[in-house]
């Protein structure tokens, strides 16, 4: 029998409490297992976790607290002594203001989920955004190039400050003796510049293996393009095929910086064969073939590399030619680093433009 009523009504306002505080932790700690268990596999969400987690231990400890009240009244109304009466009454107004305003604690239970859940959320969108460029230029200059016999590859690939690149290679058999190598660029930085790139890069995948002539290819492709694209999406195009076979290679380029071969212990520079594509639909362009000799090395790059400045100086293509003849024999990847690192060190600011280099050797 309770001998002080009212400090058994505060010990079921107390325990009134205790279940609305232990309610709000309740939906906080799911909303940390949920967002825990949805970014296990990444480092993204660790932020809103901590958040949920928090608040969470926040709620936790005051429904705690409130049930330890409610026990001590509940004792303490059975006893007739006036020392338990006043200092566990003091109680009721945290009580009284916990059960009036339980509809805001709720509500800021769920407000406090649902920006963990939104921080989250954030958190995914920034790595898609970061995440995203990488893999588009990987779709334009991807990492690894194929495994193609009798020939050693190299690459590499360096983008601008731009978020989406316009330079893009390729490397493909076009027939069982044939073997097709391109590099290219398209003016301008942005989504609309990489994505004419794209376009071209897998129209002239597309071509090449229908002509064998690259600058027949060309043309079909600046006839397309030229009808398709915007009017400043300029673009300059290198293309080599090389015959096995035929012990030749044939070379055609639309605007684009010269290649460079070293071809019987001299370097031979291979100059563009027609005008840029889509500045004139009818654009003629033609190729030139040489004899393929084992140990002969393609070189070609995209203006990035050449107009890396100092001061009122460009890199060049002389640079490149003298590079490339100081030491032909060695590793094709070993070649590109090593002029995209003299590049660097020639430039007095960091390269602005995305650069990229091929390397080929007929071993």
């Amino acid at each position: 029998m309770f001998t002080q009523p009212w400090l058994a009504a505060a010990a079921v306002f107390c325990a009134i409490a205790a279940i609305l505080w232990g309610r709000a932790a309740a939906r906080l700690a799911r909303a940390a297992r949920r967002i825990e268990a949805e970014t296990a596999s990444s480092s993204h969400g660790r932020d809103a976790t901590e958040l949920a987690r928090s608040a969470f231990d926040k709620d936790l400890h005051t429904a705690i607290l409130y049930g330890i009240l409610a026990v001590a009244l509940a004792v303490a109304s059975l006893s007739r002594d006036i020392w338990y009466e006043v200092p566990l009454l003091a109680v009721s107004i945290p009580v009284v203001v916990s059960i009036r305003f339980a509809p805001r604690f709720f509500d800021e239970a769920r407000l406090a989920e649902n920006r963990a859940m939104l921080e989250r959320r954030a958190e995914e969108v920034l790595a898609q955004d970061q995440l995203a460029p990488r893999r588009w230029a990987d779709r334009l200059a991807p990492e690894s190039l194929p495994h193609i016999e009798g020939f050693d590859l190299g690459r590499v690939y360096e983008p601008g400050t731009g978020m989406m690149a316009g330079d893009f290679y390729d490397v493909l058999a076009t027939g069982p003796s044939r073997m097709a190598v391109l590099i290219g660029d398209v003016a301008g930085h942005g989504i609309e510049p990489s994505i004419t790139a794209f376009q071209v890069k897998y129209l002239l995948r597309t071509f090449l293996r229908q002509y064998r002539d690259p600058a027949q290819a060309l043309e079909e492709l600046n006839k397309l393009m030229s009808t398709g694209s915007r009017p400043e999406d300029l673009v300059s195009v290198c293309v080599v095929v090389f015959d096995v076979e035929a012990g030749t290679l044939r070379h055609a380029s639309a605007g684009h910086p010269p290649a460079w071969l070293w071809h019987d212990s001299e370097m031979r520079s291979l100059p563009a064969t027609g005008p840029l594509l889509t500045l004139d639909p009818q654009a003629a362009y033609f190729s030139r073939e040489l004899n393929l000799m084992s140990g002969d090395l393609l070189v070609l790059y995209t203006d990035g590399l050449t107009e890396a400045r100092s001061g009122g100086q460009i890199f060049g293509e002389d640079r490149i030619a003298g590079l490339v003849r100081r030491d032909p024999g060695q590793d094709t990847t070993i070649l590109c680093k090593t002029l995209l690192e003299a590049a660097r060190d020639f430039s007095s600011e960091p390269l602005s433009d995305d650069v990229a280099i091929l390397a080929v050797r007929k071993v």
